[in-house]
């Protein structure tokens, strides 16, 4: 078929779900810094006027990201990715410390934080490795390969230290799940998790307990039984784990994660102390929560939330926007956003479904993997579900470097969808 005869169709369902969002999430950043004052647009002192340029340019990047050919984001993913790491690894030398982490570029009075980059690079890195015909997510080799494509940024972005972004990698995980992935590594990972959750919660002694009862009910039930070293190797690691686990937070882990995740699992037996932390280092989660409840069905309106007004939550119009959107907006605005939200994430992993190459279907659901886990993660956090790691709301926090970045990795996407009826 020649270049001539081929069609592009957009899917305008997605750009318009892109686009609630992220005026939306605008107008609640105009309220999230607005303390006041009569507003003023032209004035760049204010974070929703920044936003508003921020906004401008996604959509050049738009247009020129929906101009490039599509088969380019497969063929130079490679490049790409390599531009990520180095991107990541330059932060070391010269990037700028902001709130004890390390992961901006100062650029004149602005900042660029390329780790909201990173994930889209990867994720193409990761789809045109999958795709690649000599790759088969079964085989052994493979599979450290495809982990060492993910590992590699995300411990960059670890060692920042950016712990919450860091954990937006395991969204690959579930990717690669529905390519094929045997289902041992999901399990194991689940288990991990809850492993390392019991340890703290209870320590190493009650873990190994209750471990060897498991494994060995487990063992001696079975009708074939295999070498008795299996389940003993299976409980010394176990045991391993937990030690690593319970060391790891006592000695490497810093101490405002520490206490967050003292206070989220209530770790802390003094009663007394385990308030008082909650007073303090919870200040945020309390205010936010405080904001969110204040908002009942219907909020108190555009502008009219008297602790988003009074700056009672710190960071509002970054990570915990979403309390603004509680107050001013209610249950009811709250309850959309959630809908809108999960409508764009639903209708990328519907087209992903629909793509005719591997590689489209692979990045498709690793854009809807990405924006559910920061999603998720999020709106968790704002309203304490989960400990505070500091990660943004996608197309609400305010920050050219993540409205950019969501922008990309959502509209490339778009853009291999609207090449789909091609050949290739």
């Amino acid at each position: 078929m020649r270049q001539t005869d081929r069609h592009f169709k957009f899917d305008w369902l997605t750009i318009l779900l892109y686009f609630i969002l992220v005026m939306f999430g605008w107008v609640n950043i105009i309220s999230a810094s607005h303390s006041g004052e009569a507003l003023e647009f032209s004035n760049f002192s204010h974070f929703y006027s920044k936003q508003l340029v921020f906004i401008g340019l996604s959509v050049l990047l738009i247009i020129l990201i929906l101009s490039i050919e599509a088969k380019f984001y497969e063929r130079f993913s490679s490049v790409i990715y390599i531009i990520a790491l180095l991107s990541l690894a330059g932060l070391f030398v010269f990037g700028k410390n902001i709130n004890g982490a390390t992961s901006w570029y100062p650029i004149g009075s602005f900042t660029f934080q390329p780790g909201e980059f990173a994930k889209v690079a990867t994720a193409l890195a990761v789809a045109k490795y999958i795709s690649d015909l000599n790759t088969d997510i079964n085989r052994f080799n493979d599979q450290l390969k495809t982990f060492a494509i993910i590992v590699i940024p995300a411990l960059l972005v670890l060692l920042q230290p950016d712990a919450g972004s860091a954990i937006v990698y395991g969204a690959f995980f579930f990717v690669l799940y529905r390519e094929g992935l045997p289902h041992i590594y999901l399990i194991v990972g689940v288990l991990l998790i809850l492993l390392s959750i019991f340890a703290l919660k209870f320590g190493v002694v009650s873990t190994l307990l209750i471990t060897s009862i498991v494994v060995l009910t487990y063992y001696f039930t079975r009708k074939k039984r295999p070498s008795i070293i299996q389940p003993i190797t299976v409980i010394l690691l176990c045991t391993s784990l937990a030690f690593s686990v319970r060391f790891f937070y006592d000695n490497i882990l810093p101490a405002h994660q520490k206490d967050r995740i003292t206070i989220w699992l209530s770790l802390e037996k003094d009663p007394d102390k385990l308030e008082r932390m909650k007073k303090t280092v919870a200040y945020n989660l309390n205010e936010s929560e405080k904001a969110i409840s204040s908002g009942g069905f219907k909020g108190k309106g555009f502008l009219e939330g008297t602790r988003t007004t009074g700056n009672f939550v710190p960071e509002q119009h970054t990570d915990y926007i979403f309390s603004t959107v509680g107050e001013e907006w209610g249950f009811i605005g709250s309850f959309l956003t959630v809908v809108v939200f999960l409508l764009l994430i639903i209708r990328i992993l519907v087209l992903a479904e629909r793509q005719k190459t591997q590689f489209s279907r692979m990045y498709g659901y690793a854009v809807g993997a990405i924006l559910f886990l920061h999603f998720m993660i999020n709106i968790g956090m704002v309203m304490g579900l989960i400990p505070t790691i500091g990660i943004p709301l996608p197309f609400f926090s305010y920050g050219g470097s993540g409205l950019w970045g969501f922008t990309i990795l959502v509209f490339i996407f778009i853009k291999l969808d609207s090449n789909r009826i091609n050949e290739w």
